[in-house]
C-alpha cells in the first residue's frame, strides 16, 4: 500500500482545495491529511477567521477523499508524521515549491500545480467585514494594526479627537470621520472605546443602523440598559460582544478548561489583582471627568476569572474604595469581596495604586498561579504540595490577545454565536457591580 500525506489550514473550503487533495489522493493508495491548528497557524503569523479547526476537519471528513484527517499542531511534526504513518510520498501545492526538500530524506516529495484563480485568502479579501474604531484611547491604535494582521477584516473610518490616531491612519485608505454617524455608514462592524458614560448611547447606535459592535468593557454602567442592548442586538441578529482581550487568549482559556476540569480539585479561593500607576493624583477634575476610573478601567479584567470559574450567584459582597473624588465617582483603589457557596474571591483594581498584578487560583489538591501582568499571559504554573508534581504551560501571546478578540468577533458575526468566550450573564454581572459602585450601594470608604 503506498501512503500519501498533505497539509492545509483548508480554510473556507473551495473547488482548489477539492481538486488538490483528488490529485493527492491519485498519487497512492491511502490519504493523510493534516489541518493546520489555529494556535499554530498563529505562530507563523497567519490568522484563520473563517472557521474553527473542528469546522475544518468535519469539512474534510464530508468530503470523503481523505481516509484519515490528523491536527497539525506543532513544528516539525511533519517529520514525526511521515515516520509515524509510515508515509510514501508528500505533497503539496506548487506554490511551496521547494521548500518542503528536506523531506527527501525521509520520503519522496512532490509539488502539485495548484488550481489557477482561486484561494482562500481571496475568498476572504472579498468577504472582509468594514470595521470602523472610535474613541479617544491610545488603544485605537492597537486595534488598528491589530487587524491588518487578521485576514477578512479591513480598517475602513476612524472617529477620534485623538492626534496620534489620526496621524497613524494618515495617508492610509482609512476616512477620519467628523461624526459617529458617518463612521456608521462606512463600516460593517464598529469597536467602540468611547468613555463608559458614553457606551450605551453609542452601541444602541450602532445597533439601531444595523452594525455589529465590539465594546470595550464595560458594556453600559447600568445594568437594565446592558439587558437591553444585549435583547436589541439578538432581534436583529447583531453581534454584541465585550472587548476584554484577556477572554479571548488561549493561554487564558486552557487554564479554565484545568480548574473546571478538576486539576487542582475544589476550587475554594480566587484573588485577582489588576493596577497600574498613573499622575492621577495631578489630575483636575475636568481631566477625572473624562478619564476611566479604576472600577470601569480594570473592573471587568480582574473579574472576569471570578464570575467565569464560580459563576454570578454570590451570596455575599464588599466594596471597599479610595476615592480620588466623590463628585466624580473617581476611584484611585477598589477592593471587591465576594462570597460564594463554598468559595471566597477577591478583585483589586487601582488606577492610583500599584501591587503585584498576579491571578492565584487556590484549590483541595493544589493552586494555579499566573505571574504579573496575568491579564497578558503566555505561562502560568499549577503547583501541589509535592513540588514535583508542578507543571508549567506555554501559550503563545501574540498582540496582546487583541488579534484573538477580533478573530473570535469576526467568527461571531459569521456564526451569530459569541460561543463560550463571555455570556451575557459574566458581561450582565460586571455591569452590575459597576453599578452598584457609581450608585454607592454598599460602598466602605477609605479615608
Amino acid at each position: 500500500m503506498i501512503k500519501v500525506i498533505t497539509y492545509g489550514t483548508f480554510d473556507l473550503l473551495h473547488h482548489g482545495h477539492i481538486r488538490l487533495l483528488q490529485r493527492a489522493k491519485a498519487l497512492g493508495d491511502y490519504l493523510i491529511v493534516g489541518v493546520t491548528t489555529d494556535d499554530f497557524d498563529k505562530s507563523r503569523g497567519k490568522i484563520n477567521v473563517q472557521q474553527s479547526l473542528m469546522e475544518r476537519i468535519e469539512a474534510l471528513q464530508d468530503l470523503g477523499i481523505a481516509d484519515e484527517v490528523i491536527a497539525e499542531e506543532y513544528e516539525g511534526q511533519k517529520i514525526d508524521d511521515i515516520k509515524r504513518y509510515d508515509i510514501d510520498i508528500f505533497t503539496v501545492g506548487s506554490d511551496w515549491e521547494g521548500h518542503f526538500d528536506y523531506l527527501k530524506e525521509y520520503c519522496e516529495v512532490i509539488y502539485l500545480k495548484r488550481t489557477e484563480g482561486i484561494s482562500s485568502s481571496e475568498i476572504r479579501r472579498r468577504q472582509g467585514i468594514r470595521l470602523g474604531l472610535i474613541g479617544d484611547s491610545p488603544v485605537l491604535c492597537k486595534y488598528k494594526r491589530e487587524a491588518e494582521i487578521v485576514n477578512g477584516i479591513d480598517v475602513t473610518a476612524v472617529c477620534t479627537d485623538n492626534e496620534e490616531i489620526m496621524g497613524e491612519v494618515q495617508g492610509q485608505d482609512i476616512s477620519v470621520c467628523s461624526s459617529y454617524d458617518e463612521l456608521l455608514d462606512l463600516c460593517d462592524a464598529v469597536y467602540i472605546i468611547t468613555h463608559p458614560s458614553r457606551h450605551y448611547d453609542d452601541i444602541k447606535r450602532a445597533l439601531l443602523k444595523g452594525r455589529h459592535v465590539l465594546c470595550e468593557s464595560p458594556i453600559t454602567v447600568k445594568y437594565g440598559e446592558c439587558m437591553e442592548l444585549f435583547r436589541l442586538a439578538s432581534d436583529k441578529g447583531l453581534v454584541l460582544m465585550d472587548a476584554i482581550k484577556t477572554a479571548y487568549s488561549t493561554a487564558f482559556n486552557r487554564l479554565l478548561l484545568l480548574v473546571k476540569g478538576g486539576k487542582i480539585g475544589k476550587v475554594l479561593s480566587i484573588d485577582s489583582t489588576c493596577t497600574s500607576l498613573g499622575n492621577i493624583y495631578e489630575w483636575d477634575k475636568s481631566i477625572i471627568r473624562k478619564s476611566w476610573n479604576s472600577i470601569c478601567a480594570w473592573g471587568p479584567t480582574a473579574l472576569l476569572p471570578i464570575f467565569q470559574i464560580a459563576g454570578t450567584g454570590y451570596r455575599k459582597k464588599t466594596l471597599t474604595s479610595y476615592m480620588l473624588s466623590e463628585e466624580e465617582k473617581f476611584d484611585a483603589y477598589t477592593k471587591i469581596d465576594f462570597i460564594f457557596p463554598g468559595l471566597a474571591a477577591s478583585a483589586r483594581v487601582g488606577t492610583g495604586a500599584k501591587s503585584e498584578g498576579d491571578l492565584v487560583i487556590s484549590g483541595t489538591k493544589g493552586y494555579i498561579y499566573v505571574p504579573a501582568p496575568w491579564w497578558k499571559t503566555d505561562y502560568f504554573e499549577v503547583r501541589y504540595e509535592n513540588q514535583e508534581n508542578n507543571r508549567r504551560y506555554f501559550y503563545q501571546l501574540d498582540g496582546e490577545g487583541i488579534r484573538y478578540e477580533i478573530l473570535a468577533f469576526l467568527r461571531a458575526m459569521e456564526s451569530g454565536k459569541r460561543k463560550n468566550y463571555l455570556n451575557e450573564d459574566v458581561s450582565g454581572m460586571i455591569v452590575k457591580i459597576i453599578e452598584e459602585f457609581e450608585s454607592g450601594t454598599g460602598v466602605q470608604k477609605l479615608i
